[in-house]
């Protein structure tokens, strides 16, 4: 009988873990679902490479102002609070972005999801981590990663279902995250507020005792209100923000920083946002391309489950250096292949642009062929002018190139898998180890802002890139970055495997 409560008690707290961390799923969607509506959105709002870049970065851009505000909401007036308005702001905006008229209605559509996120990467797993016994909290918690990676896949999937819905299918795309959104809204209802803040800071210690004791029983109640009172007595002074540049933890952000700046300077959220946009410059159809998009979010998926079993197991300086290694070699594999691609101009490639002016204008390069892609735009530039010269490198450059297709397709593969099982995940789980309890707070706060500024800078430039730099180069350059990393990790990052927190603090912090 005794066992059979204690399931149930655990039954329990999994299934509100589950519920909350739904905002994690709703994060990877709404992060990933834009890659299918890219195409429909440039031509509907007539965007020119930054207002695209803008329109897809733009959801980074309310996710740094979701971190900000999220963290004080959250302390005033409970976690669920912010949840669920995290879940009504993940509605809005899916529901706002499908009937969007204009391009800057779009946009605000888009900084409403992207507070959302800022909302659900904090807060989620905070509550999960208040809620939790102490023996599941580790599991618990990255279900909210888990949930990420599944709502990237389940977007792809979806993405590659409504393409060819008639009409204007970029609508459905981004309208359908609202069913789970509202059922997320909904389901929320049904979650405790977290015992912890009722006693920190409503002191609704009879409340908070009832919900304990759903969660592990009687005994487990009475420990865990002891232990909160014991901490709200104590009264701990929390750190300033002034105090996370003090010289004895200069080390510690030098490692936070820097491993923050290389998780999104190597180029994920561009292969995440952009995947069909890669696929198609490689020469594949739009339904293929969107096939291999799906491809890439189950990749994602299973090295993210990799990781969770590898991570106690190797360590985590083990898993960024090789993470790390292999998305080098895959950037330059990607480069590769663009670079030995040729763009060969006959009657049948020709026929296959859905521009009229700008075949008739190309004609005159009929039975040519060009070994770079520098070679062919410097030939094209002379025969279009430049709204036409735009619009061939974005929509019809792919009907004349020819590539080993296959080759990009396993270095985007291998260079996911290699982020999923080190850059990912092991970022978060690093940045919550090696900073003190005084300062943790403000600390991670400050680093994710930053990892999303950077985030934002890379998918705001990415088009302009695309367009302007090809493929070759911008996949070169990402190779260097990540090779950077290499050594970034291996010259400051320490290992904490196997260590108490106290034992990383006496390593890293200056006295």
């Amino acid at each position: 009988m005794k066992e059979r409560a204690i399931q149930m008690n655990k039954s329990y707290t999994i299934l509100i873990s589950l519920i909350v961390a739904l905002g994690g799923f709703l994060l990877g969607f709404d992060s990933a679902v834009i890659s299918g509506a890219i195409k429909g959105i440039t031509v509907y709002f007539d965007m020119t490479d930054a207002m695209l870049g803008f329109s897809v970065g733009c959801v980074v851009f309310g996710a740094m102002a979701g971190n900000l505000v999220a963290g004080p909401l959250a302390d005033r007036f409970g976690r669920k609070k912010v949840l669920l308005i995290v879940a009504a702001l993940f509605t809005i905006s899916a529901t706002w972005s499908a009937f969007a008229t204009s391009y800057n209605e779009f946009i605000i559509a888009r900084i409403i999801g992207g507070i959302g996120i800022g909302g659900a990467i904090l807060i989620a797993p905070i509550y999960i981590a208040e809620i939790a016994p102490a023996k599941l909290r580790g599991s618990l918690v990255s279900f909210n990663q888990l949930n990420i990676v599944i709502g990237i896949s389940v977007a792809y999937f979806s993405n590659y279902f409504l393409v060819n819905m008639e009409g204007e299918s970029w609508r459905w795309m981004l309208g359908v995250e609202a069913i789970p959104a509202l059922i997320y809204f909904l389901a929320l209802f049904t979650v405790p507020r977290s015992p912890r803040w009722l006693i920190q800071k409503l002191n609704k210690v009879e409340l908070a005792q009832r919900i304990l004791t759903k969660i592990g029983g009687e005994k487990y109640a009475e420990v865990t209100v002891a232990e909160i009172k014991r901490g709200v007595d104590k009264k701990e002074s929390i750190g300033k923000f002034s105090d996370i540049f003090k010289k004895k933890y200069s080390i510690i952000m030098v490692i936070a920083l820097g491993i923050a700046f290389f998780q999104q300077i190597t180029g994920i959220n561009a292969v995440f946002y952009y995947a069909p946009t890669i696929f198609e410059q490689a020469g594949g159809s739009t339904d293929s391309s969107f096939l291999q998009a799906i491809v890439v979010g189950l990749t994602n998926l299973v090295f993210t489950l990799v990781a969770i079993w590898l991570i106690d197991k190797l360590g985590r300086k083990p898993l960024l250096l090789i993470g790390s290694s292999c998305m080098t070699i895959a950037l330059l594999m990607a480069a590769f292949a663009f670079h030995k691609a040729t763009y060969d101009f006959s009657e049948v490639t020709l026929m296959k642009v859905s521009n009229k002016e700008i075949q008739s204008e190309l004609t005159q390069l009929s039975g040519e062929s060009f070994d770079s892609q520098e070679a062919l735009f410097r030939a094209v530039e002379t025969k279009l002018d430049a709204d036409l010269l735009l619009e061939f490198k974005r929509n019809e450059i792919t009907n004349f190139i020819q590539i080993n297709a296959s080759l990009v397709l396993i270095a985007i593969l291998l260079y996911v898998a290699a982020f999923a099982i080190s850059l990912g995940p092991v970022m978060w789980t690093l940045i919550s180890e090696i900073f003190p309890t005084k300062i943790k707070g403000i600390a991670i706060s400050v680093v994710g802002f930053f990892n999303s500024l950077v985030s934002f800078s890379v998918t705001q430039v990415f088009p302009w890139e695309l367009s302007n730099l090809g493929p070759t180069m911008t996949f070169g350059i990402y190779a260097v970055l990540s090779f950077l990393a290499i050594l970034f990790v291996y010259r400051f990052v320490i290992e904490t495997k196997g260590k108490s927190l106290e034992e990383v603090e006496e390593l890293l912090v200056k006295k």
